[in-house]
């Protein structure tokens, strides 16, 4: 009796596999989502409406951060830049425990003033030496900056293309590179009928517009 009830079960169990294999083969598969159609994912923003950039905002450099890359981009410290580095968002660690990187009116005029100072200081450093390769800034300059309107246009793009890419690890190119071409000689047309102590402001001017350009002061 046992055994004919095994018998009937394993029958019934093969003919509902038959079935179940009968209605596998002959069914129809179900579509599976397409994940890509438009209202199924998040598109990434129009760089057009995101200044040019999609990913995270711009981050702006910390004090610490700020004093070395001066140095590194203009070849001397800004010697105040302590003095007024609590101002500019670095922590006290007493009332203040976290750096302020937030983009302000107060950083962008102190940052202004430290960039007049170094790059100053820097351009009339750089006038007396005759080596080229000595020079942080000037390093595609003449020899001797008697009258740098004489520079040719060649010869412009070229240094402004080295600082650029200095200031910003980024170089000029394009139509930005043609202003910044028209902006340096005009200011060494402007210099040009200063006294001859003044001759390093066109190196200068330039520089001080590099330093305070949002490109260098973010990341």
């Amino acid at each position: 009796m046992r055994r004919l009830v095994l018998t009937a079960a394993l029958l019934a169990l093969a003919t509902g596999c038959t079935k179940d294999d009968t209605q596998a083969s002959d069914g129809v598969i179900e579509p599976i989502a397409n994940p890509h159609q438009p209202g199924d994912f998040m598109p990434l923003p129009d760089p057009e409406a995101q200044a040019g950039s999609v990913g995270r905002a711009p981050r702006r450099l910390t004090v610490s951060q700020l004093d070395a890359a001066i140095i590194e981009a203009v070849g001397q410290r800004w010697t105040e830049l302590d003095s007024r580095a609590t101002s500019m968002g670095r922590a006290d660690y007493a009332l203040v425990v976290s750096e302020n990187t937030e983009p302000n009116l107060v950083f962008a005029k102190f940052l202004e003033d430290g960039a007049r100072k170094v790059c100053l200081n820097q351009a009339n450093a750089e006038l007396r030496m005759t080596d080229p390769s000595a020079r942080t800034l000037g390093r595609l300059m003449p020899e001797t900056w008697v009258d740098l309107t004489l520079m040719t246009d060649a010869e412009v793009r070229a240094q402004l293309v080295y600082m650029s890419t200095r200031f910003w690890g980024s170089p000029l190119a394009g139509e930005e590179l043609t202003k910044w071409t028209s902006f340096f000689t005009q200011a060494a047309a402007r210099v040009k009928t200063l006294p001859a102590s003044k001759r390093h402001e066109t190196l200068a001017v330039v520089c001080i517009a590099m330093l305070t350009d949002p490109r260098f002061i973010t990341y």
